[in-house]
């Protein structure tokens, strides 16, 4: 169904006044936009980085327990690893990026010393302790990839919503608010030259009778 729009300068006014305004959003929308997507490839090229230090600790890691298997047993690695006590906690807060709201990871450094490890020292092997430290390094790389990855994830989501709604206002809301005021402004040049045309035969008519 079509709009309504009363055919009036007051309303052609308003009218231009929402233009202006949903040029302005939509300009301010663009840069918005721009400024989000060079923080987005900024984030990216961190979390690759992040990302291949994990690929670097995981490998790392992996060696070092490969190593324990093979010189002290699966048996006392095991034994090592069931002994092992700690918990990693992670507090959640929240921060910014270009206004979008963003997960910040809160943690202590997992990496411990031998005796908060909880297993016992006499029992275990240098080789053991190396692993338990790498696999404590690489948790903290994987605390901070996750932090990037769900900072990338926010950013990517509000650059669609940003780009939805500039869409909306160049495909839809700009072209009803410039369609609106092209009928209005139509319709009141036509009152115009009506206007003008019954003067002319009033002064005809006057004219005429004098």
């Amino acid at each position: 169904m079509a709009e309504k729009v009363s055919p009036t300068r007051l309303q052609l006014l308003a009218i231009k006044t929402q233009i202006a305004l949903a040029q302005q959003g939509r300009d301010l929308l663009k840069e918005k936009h721009k400024a989000m997507m060079q923080e987005l490839m900024g984030a990216a090229a961190v979390l690759i980085e992040k990302g291949e230090a994990l690929e670097r600790s995981a490998a790392v890691a992996r060696r070092a327990l490969a190593l324990a298997d093979a010189f002290d047993g699966d048996q006392a690695v095991n034994s090592a690893s069931f002994a092992a006590r700690g918990e990693a906690s992670i507090a959640i807060d929240r921060g910014h990026v270009m206004g979008v709201p963003v997960p910040k990871f809160e943690h202590k450094n997992f990496s411990r010393s031998l005796v908060a490890r909880g297993y016992s020292l006499i029992g275990t092997s240098a080789r053991i302790d190396d692993v338990a430290r790498r696999f404590e390094e690489e948790l903290n790389v994987v605390v901070e990839v996750a932090e990037r990855e769900a900072t990338l994830r926010r950013l990517a989501a509000e650059i669609q919503r940003t780009s939805r709604r500039v869409n909306a206002l160049e495909q839809v809301t700009l072209p009803r608010l410039l369609a609106q005021s092209r009928l209005i402004g139509m319709i009141l040049e036509e009152r115009e030259r009506e206007d003008l045309f019954r003067l002319k035969r009033v002064k005809q008519k006057i004219y005429q009778r004098k």
